[in-house]
């Protein structure tokens, strides 16, 4: 697998600068050359710190896992940001998280029924914002199950459990979508009320028609992954997308993980008991859900964030 060697290229002080220029002058930033000498340092170390924390989380014990991850997804996208905002930050608003969750657990408490905030400020909005164009912000709080599910290689568990979330709809090197009839049913929608509802999301359609049982999108390309409400899965290289209307979310699966990992993250920090508890008991099934989503996300998000910086030179990470 390709996955982190661009991110390792743009670690040196040349690359970085000439990778941020490249992005300036798309942006058509005023005076890009002194702007990417400035920046190229800082650059250097979101991207190295972010990479390193990833690294060091695979080595050691799930038990501090989500404190690495976290902050490395965090990193990692502080770097992706100055391509896009070369004066971040801006202010110190958004240096928080921009995320919150309940302080005090429920004795009866569950991960997967646990709930995030969105805050108004910091890196989780401001990202969400500057990197995705999403704003104003598509929900307040959301539940930890409606994030896990939107993950393709969480699916797995879900159909053990006679709960399939995710259908396939494509490969990501296929300019063809095939969504079968029987999401009419799980949406609750008519074949034109769906297609207006998932048309926004793809952009450069060329063709829609009916084939056999399912309706059939022809794009004039293979639609970019990991931007919702189609996931890939980097393990089957398809795409996919939620079979029921509650969990369609147009969120890129990078903010999912960043949900996902602050609130592990915080249940680490500051719920001791139940965390050595789950982890070392494993009798509640919330461990194995933990457990999974551990494993992917340690992969999964280098190669989500490697995609999108490789997105901004034109190419895509699977055909290079």
């Amino acid at each position: 697998m390709k996955q982190r060697k661009f991110l390792s290229f743009l670690t040196s002080q040349y690359t970085a600068q000439q990778f941020l220029l490249h992005c300036y002058k798309k942006l058509e930033v005023e005076h890009p050359e002194k702007k990417s000498y400035e920046n190229a340092s800082a650059f250097i170390h979101f991207l190295d710190h972010g990479l390193k924390f990833y690294e060091s989380g695979r080595k050691l014990d799930e038990l501090v896992q989500p404190v690495l991850y976290f902050y490395g997804l965090a990193h990692l996208l502080k770097a992706y940001i100055l391509t896009k905002r070369p004066d971040y930050p801006e202010s110190t608003t958004h240096l928080a998280h921009g995320v919150t969750t309940r302080k005090r657990k429920k004795k009866d408490f569950s991960f997967l029924e646990d709930e995030v905030k969105v805050q108004r400020n910091g890196l989780f909005t401001y990202a969400a914002e500057y990197l995705f164009s999403i704003t104003p912000f598509p929900f307040e709080k959301i539940k930890m199950k409606h994030l896990l599910v939107c993950i393709p290689e969480m699916n797995e568990l879900f159909r053990f459990q006679q709960d399939e979330r995710l259908i396939p709809v494509g490969t990501i090197d296929s300019p063809s979508l095939l969504f079968p009839y029987d999401l009419l049913d799980t949406y609750h929608v008519t074949e034109k009320a769906f297609i207006e509802k998932i048309k926004p999301f793809m952009p450069g359609i060329k063709d829609i028609h009916a084939e056999e049982n399912n309706i059939v999108f022809q794009l004039e390309k293979p639609i970019f992954p990991g931007k919702g409400p189609f996931f890939f899965n980097y393990i089957d290289k398809n795409i996919y997308f939620p079979v029921h209307r509650e969990d369609f979310l147009p969120l890129p699966e990078t903010m999912i993980h960043y949900l996902l990992l602050y609130n592990l993250s915080m249940l680490c920090r500051y719920e001791t008991e139940w965390w050595g508890e789950i982890l070392t008991e494993r009798a509640d099934y919330n461990y194995l859900y933990i457990r999974h989503f551990l494993h992917i996300t340690a992969e999964k998000v280098p190669l989500l964030i490697e995609q999108e910086l490789l997105h901004l030179l034109g190419n895509n990470l699977f055909n290079i």
